[in-house]
């Protein structure tokens, strides 16, 4: 599957939190050779609060909002993603539930990187690996410091 407009919107997002992996352009080829794409419909739920999923998202195409439930009143919604957004990266650190809830506003097109396939490129091509690695650390790191400032949880 072609993935061009999926590299595309992660280059463009301007974003804080950005996924900014430093691979050239043979190196997309390859690390998105590992993804597998999903189509959304609006309503539809890709990650569910207290799952345990060992799955990177990476977002092409439409608006994911990230909530969560059984929080106070008014505190549920986290974010809302748009198109070059990358979620769920706790899970390729560490077994552990997801912390929030992810649902499409609109359809969506996303590519989902699971722990087996991770693994596979690491062993493969080390160093795409270690570049996602870090890249998504990053990203965590600035979503933690930026979600402990407001004092809601990581999805």
């Amino acid at each position: 599957m072609d993935a061009t407009a999926l590299v595309q919107a992660i280059q463009t997002l301007n974003t804080d939190d950005a996924f900014r992996p430093r691979l050239d352009a043979q190196q997309w080829r390859v690390f998105t050779q590992y993804l597998t794409r999903h189509e959304l419909r609006m309503g539809d739920l890709l990650v569910k609060q207290g799952d345990h999923d060992r799955t990177l998202y990476l977002l092409e195409q439409g608006s994911l909002q990230v909530f969560v439930t059984g929080g106070a009143p008014g505190a549920s919604r986290i974010a809302i993603l748009r198109s070059g957004a990358v979620l769920g990266e706790p899970g390729l650190f560490a077994d552990g539930p997801r912390m929030a809830n992810v649902e499409a506003m609109t359809p969506c097109v996303v590519w989902a990187l699971r722990l087996p396939r991770f693994e596979e490129l690491a062993a493969r091509v080390p160093q795409v690996a270690v570049e996602v690695v870090r890249a998504a650390g990053a990203m965590m790191a600035h979503r933690m410091r930026a979600n402990l400032q407001r004092q809601i949880p990581s999805a």
